[in-house]
């Protein structure tokens, strides 16, 4: 096979089959598609045999282990020398695999990584949330060049959603890609883990559709801030050297105490936001005035 597709779901009946149908339909062919049932209530082995298509290989978690699991699992299954994400409840648009497997062979060979950017329904720009909104991400004017720093880029903005790329499947050296105890941010971790050890090309048009539902982790401020804290924590030596980068995840962190109502632990947080790099204290002026708390975190790419 020429490219692995990743397909990790949990009791995700009602939309399985669209967004297994959105790969199969792609105009290259030579894929499998591996559809990891996260240790699922509802039958969804039934739901992924009624495809009907011999690329289609079903494997099923004994137990329980959120999306970074189930992709991880994927990847012990996956044959082919590409890499691809999807998830359960999107839709990749046509052309998506080859479009993207063209770009490999017109960029330079130490690019491990192709990626490109989705439409959202359910959350705008501004990162809004409800229903009739809707977002291109990530906004094109802000296209990462192989030219520039790009793990300092994604320290501070994440435009890495897995199901717009297309990886090299040596562009990591570890079997494991993400980490399974993370439950929100995952794609960030895995961004800033990425840009340590291979270079990312950024095409601007939409390869998917993706759709924000009401369960989304995406809006669970709570868990973004632990996914924070987790990837502080995971890139401490990084972070180490990079103030600045370092300085505006304590913002994030403080605002995000701010608005809870927990001050204390907030100013604690801006505190050491001022340390690291003391020119965000204009920054940290305009939130308390009111100017950015009412903003929402932003940093992940969906």
């Amino acid at each position: 096979m020429t490219i692995s597709v990743i397909l990790p779901t949990y009791n995700r009946s009602g939309t399985l089959v669209a967004a297994m149908n959105s790969v199969l339909a792609q105009s290259h062919e030579d894929l499998e598609l591996i559809v990891v049932d996260d240790a699922s209530t509802e039958d969804i082995e039934s739901v992924v045999r009624s495809v009907g298509d011999d690329r289609v290989r079903y494997v099923r978690r004994p137990r329980n282990g959120g999306a970074a699991a189930a992709r991880n699992t994927g990847l012990g299954h996956a044959r082919g020398d590409y890499i691809a994400f999807q998830d359960s409840d999107d839709l990749w648009l046509p052309g998506k695999l080859q479009k993207q497997f063209a770009l490999f062979s017109s960029i330079p060979s130490h690019v491990g990584v192709v990626i490109g950017a989705k439409i959202i329904y359910g959350r705008d720009n501004q990162w809004n949330y409800g229903p009739g909104r809707v977002a291109y991400a990530p906004l094109p004017a802000g296209r990462l060049r192989l030219d520039e720093d790009q793990l300092g880029r994604l320290l501070t903005e994440n435009r890495i959603s897995l199901q717009n790329a297309l990886f090299r499947k040596n562009c990591i050296p570890d079997v494991e890609w993400f980490d399974t105890c993370a439950r929100a941010n995952e794609d960030w971790g895995f961004a800033i883990r990425l840009a340590q050890h291979t270079s990312i090309y950024e095409d601007i048009e939409p390869v998917v559709l993706g759709f924000i539902s009401p369960d989304s982790i995406s809006s669970n401020k709570r868990k973004e801030m632990m996914g924070l804290l987790r990837i502080m924590r995971k890139n401490r030596e990084v972070l180490r050297t990079r103030k600045k980068q370092r300085s505006l995840m304590l913002i994030d962190i403080g605002r995000y105490f701010y608005t809870v109502g927990k001050t204390t632990k907030a100013m604690r947080f801006l505190a050491a936001a001022i340390r690291d790099y003391p020119p965000h204290v204009e920054l940290i002026g305009l939130a308390l005035l009111g100017k950015l708390f009412k903003r929402p975190l932003k940093r992940a790419a969906s």
